[in-house]
Formats: C-alpha cells, structure tokens, sequence
C-alpha cells in the first residue's frame, strides 16, 4: 500500500497511513502489544490491522504502536475505539480523531466509526509495543 495521506502538525510534514516498503519513514505492522487488549475474533482483527495504518502525526509510529488504542468494538456496521492521548494537550487530538474515522470507514462494512477518549487508565511508555520502541531508537528518542 502506498502513503494516502499527509498531515502537516505541530511543524512537521508526516505519512499518516501506508505500508510501502520503500517509504523513508519507518513503519510498523507487528502485532499489538500484550499490554493491551486486542482480540483475535475475525470481527475486530482486521480493524486493529486497519488502525496500525494510522500514523500519530508527530512521531511516524502507529497508534497502536505506541499504545494509545485502548480496546475496539465492533456491532453491525458501527465501531468504536477508545483512545488515549500521551497529553490532555495534544496538539493533534482533532486529527487524530479524523485519521481513525477516515481508516476505518474504508474497511468493508463499517459505515460508523465513533472515538472515545479515555484517560483511565493513564497512558504511560510501558504501552509502547518493542516495535514501536525500536521505531523511536531509530529517531533518536531513548526509552
């Protein structure tokens, strides 16, 4: 899959979505890290694939990557995904918001997507997968 997307946030220019092997940012598409709950029934699995897609607009890592999405549910055509922030003033927040609905309205159907956002538990750098902490090993952010 090629980049479909790019965002300008926080002074930075980034893919939000794509898997192209010979893109310069650095992705991701490991399994969800064990700390969070992703489940491996056939109704949600493709959407937490979908949501590794979705790049966090400041660090080219995936939300899921870096532990933000909480937990997906899926009822007939409706999803939700409740998500957390690393900050209550994220910068980002509303197209982080965007980027899930737009992902995950492409899946076959989905026709509503609704983001939850959770605070409880807090976010913290244990949530983020060993794919992810490599990721940000290779930008220069030690963990």
């Amino acid at each position: 899959m090629t980049a479909t997307a790019v965002r300008e946030c926080a002074g930075a220019s980034v893919r939000l979505y794509g898997g192209d092997p010979d893109s310069a940012l650095p992705h991701s598409r490991t399994p969800a890290h064990p700390s969070y709950p992703v489940p491996a029934d056939q109704r949600t699995g493709p959407l937490w694939d979908a949501l590794r897609e979705v790049m966090d607009p400041e660090i080219p890592i995936s939300l899921v990557d870096l532990g933000l999405i909480y937990d997906v549910r899926r009822e007939g055509t409706t999803v939700e995904v409740d998500l957390t922030f690393t900050a209550t003033a994220c910068p980002c927040m509303a197209f982080i918001h965007f980027d899930i609905q737009d992902r995950l309205q492409r899946e076959p159907g989905v026709a509503d997507v609704r983001v939850n956002e959770v605070w409880t538990p807090a976010w913290t750098k244990a949530r983020i997968s060993p794919q992810g902490r490599e990721l940000l090993k290779t930008m220069g952010v030690s963990m």
